[in-house]
């Protein structure tokens, strides 16, 4: 039997709840002012950018809100951040633990990108309309109607869209981005956690829920693993849930959740899947991600937490074996008071006191080291209100925004304004983010590929 299931907000206030996980790699571009200075880039501050911003075909994709609350859906051009076109966009069943969606941009061999995005439309049964537009122009191509959805993801070159979620008849349906036809679909709820031009891996979304693959043009069942079989009994996905690639693998990550009838914690914790046949390569049950994070594929650090949801210390773990590399012991965590903050490299866990001395430690050894001229990575603002949409479910944020800090004194830095490659993420060379007003950032610093913290 399907229910319906939230997937934490990527907001500071969810994210600080469940005190959910930090990875990326320790070796990328350092993202610094200085390092990124002499490369091209851009700033828009003409949107505010809510959602996952969305980069293909020279075009970014993103969901903006305009300042009467409304949404719509905005394309700029890669290069420079100039504005190509905009058009009224709306969540329709979208829950708001899921954040703000963003439009899916997908890239149809020879026919060039396309972006699909959920347009305002009420008539009849029908909540709004799903609209497929050419990247740079804004041309509409094709429309689709739409009861109720989590709204349209990339999958591959084709575009997978939940439809009917609201209701019994659930399913999803895969869809050319060029002329909407449909070429398969599926019953039930289900999200796109990974793809390429071959493959999709999904997440049914189900009171047992499983990781799918399935042949893209086909829709042919390749392989299924019930998330139990990685993490044991006792799955609920209502905490929340991550994913993402490492290499030829999949990581999985379930968020802790209180069960309301046994007051206990559901089972939760990090998982590692092969991508070619789903067989599992290791398990790290009862551990939480930390916040503010990179990928789940990558370098993960992690908090373990007993069943009385009392915290241990950290430690940081190998995406590939999901062995411990380095940890900080329970006894040398500070007492409260602190925000996690990581430098551009992610070697070091500062705790950062706003307007105080912090105290920093060697992810690698665990051990203390010196605060002074030790700077990390944490969230601009630690109390975030929900946006005031119109028209929407209460409850929905924005995508977060990281500022740097000096650790010795608490205070924010002056002058970098370029987050680093663990949050930001890489496309193409190409690294995008948004500040704290919603406005667009971008630099071209060739990045070696990887996604971010958002994916």
């Amino acid at each position: 039997m399907l229910r319906p299931l939230t997937k934490p907000a990527p907001a500071l206030a969810t994210a600080l709840a469940l005190t959910t996980a930090l990875t990326t790699t320790l070796t990328g571009c350092s993202g610094s002012d200085a390092a990124t200075a002499a490369f091209p880039a851009w700033h828009n501050s003409e949107v505010n950018v809510v959602s996952r911003m969305v980069a293909g075909g020279g075009v970014v994709t993103a969901t903006s809100m305009k300042p009467g609350g409304t949404l719509e859906t905005v394309a700029l051009d890669l290069a420079t951040g100039r504005r190509l076109w905009a058009h009224p966009a709306t969540m329709a069943g979208r829950l708001p633990g899921m954040g703000v969606s963003a439009p899916a941009l997908t890239e149809p061999p020879g026919k060039g990108a396309v972006v699909v995005a959920l347009d305002p439309a009420r008539t009849g049964r029908w909540n709004a309309t799903v609209v497929a537009r050419d990247a740079r122009t804004g041309r509409r191509l094709w429309t689709r109607p739409a009861h109720s959805t989590f709204g349209p993801q990339s999958c591959g070159p084709y575009v997978c869209l939940s439809e009917h979620t609201a209701l019994s008849s659930a399913r999803v349906v895969v869809l050319d981005p060029a002329t909407g036809k449909l070429l398969w679909k599926l019953p039930g709820l289900a999200e796109v956690e990974w793809s390429d031009g071959e493959r999709v891996l999904m997440l049914r979304l189900a009171a047992s829920p499983t990781v799918e693959s399935y042949e893209l043009k086909t829709g042919k069942l390749q392989w299924q693993q019930p998330i139990e079989q990685a993490l044991g009994p006792g799955i609920d996905l209502s905490g929340g849930w991550a994913f993402g690639a490492a290499g030829s693998d999949l990581v999985g990550y379930l968020a802790p959740y209180t069960d309301p009838r046994t007051k206990k914690l559901t089972t939760f914790g990090l998982f590692s899947i092969k991508i070619a046949d789903g067989t599992v390569n290791w398990m790290r049950p009862s551990v939480v991600r930390v916040y503010p994070s990179g990928n789940p594929g990558f370098a993960p650090v992690v908090r373990p937490v007993d069943q009385q949801g009392a915290y241990g210390g950290f430690a940081r773990l190998d995406s590939g074996t999901g062995r411990v590399i380095g940890q900080i012991p329970a006894a040398s965590v500070p007492g409260s008071g602190w925000w996690l903050a990581f430098p551009d490299r992610m070697d070091k866990l500062g705790f950062l006191k706003h307007a105080a001395k912090g105290s920093v430690f060697d992810l690698t050894t665990g051990q203390a080291v010196p605060v002074e001229e030790q700077r990390g990575w944490s969230f601009c603002v630690t109390d975030p209100k929900p946006l005031p949409l119109k028209g929407q479910a209460p409850g929905f944020y924005s995508v977060a925004a990281v500022c740097e800090y000096d650790l010795a004194t608490g205070r924010r830095v002056a002058g970098s304004p370029t987050p680093p490659s663990w949050f930001t993420g890489s496309q193409d060379g190409w690294r995008l983010w948004r500040d704290e007003k919603g406005g667009a950032h971008a630099v071209n610093d060739s990045t070696a590929e990887a996604p971010g913290m958002y994916g």
